[in-house]
């Protein structure tokens, strides 16, 4: 494809717009990027104190660690969600001025972001290391399949809204409060099994379930995901990507005007 043929050609634009981000999202800050590792594990103190003290949940072992490893692609998801819409309005001047591929902004915007969440998996493995859990390599090898889905449905939502945005201001807003209704609609504070059994199939059809479900199958259950919904989450997650990309080679061609 022509646009792949382009993107790959300012390959070095996404770098250093990725760099830009990591490196300016802690900007002046005292402990700067540590704070990719220090962000998690204070989220895990809070959680670990509401979970054992204020709420105990006893039905579930070492809730505070079966949180935790959904919580850190969620906020990536979240991230996303809520705060890549603006990729394009945030660097208005940029597109006004010089010619690049827009795509560059979004993918720039999610690299970044994703890059914030492996390392926070840092953390998470450290965690469960030190809780005595335990590490199944044979399950963990699937992890990288897991990323790449959910950069996949990621960056499907955030070509999609980013060049919604640009014509329609009250989307982040809208996003923001979308955001805290999807978390339940995928299993980040709750286990799947709490869902019913006569709609569970439909509700693994959402690519987030997919996602959260395998992430704590391989570090929390210590077990090889589901094939089978991941071979559906990824056939979702491309359907996203193919709408978000088509919306925004549609969009784009008036963004000028509309900036």
């Amino acid at each position: 494809m022509m646009i792949v043929r382009e993107l790959y050609a300012y390959r070095e634009m996404i770098f250093s717009l990725v760099r830009r981000d990591l490196v300016g999202k802690y900007k002046k800050s005292i402990l700067g990027f540590l704070w990719t590792f220090v962000e998690p594990l204070l989220q895990l103190c809070v959680y670990t104190f509401v979970f054992t003290v204020i709420m105990p949940m006893k039905n579930i072992d070492n809730f505070y660690l079966h949180l935790f490893v959904a919580l850190i692609p969620w906020n990536f998801f979240a991230t996303c969600l809520g705060g890549a819409c603006t990729s394009v309005v945030d660097q208005q001047d940029m597109v006004k001025k010089i010619y690049f591929p827009r795509e560059v902004l979004p993918i720039a915007y999610v690299t970044s972001q994703f890059v914030n969440m492996v390392l926070s998996f840092i953390v998470v493995f450290i965690v469960i290391v030190i809780a005595g859990v335990g590490i199944s390599l044979k399950a963990v090898l699937w992890m990288p399949l897991v990323m790449l889905l959910q950069y996949i449905i990621c960056q499907g939502i955030v070509l999609l809204t980013s060049s919604i945005t640009v014509y329609f201001r009250d989307m982040q807003q809208i996003l923001s409060v979308l955001s805290l209704a999807l978390m339940y609609a995928a299993p980040v504070i709750y286990s799947v099994d709490m869902v019913p059994e006569e709609i569970r199939s439909a509700y693994m059809m959402n690519p987030m379930a997919v996602v959260i479900v395998a992430y704590r199958d391989i570090l929390y259950y210590r077990k090889v995901p589901d094939v089978n919904d991941l071979l559906l989450g990824f056939v979702a997650g491309s359907l996203m990507l193919l709408i978000g990309y088509n919306t925004f080679a549609h969009l784009k061609k008036r963004f000028v005007e509309e900036l």
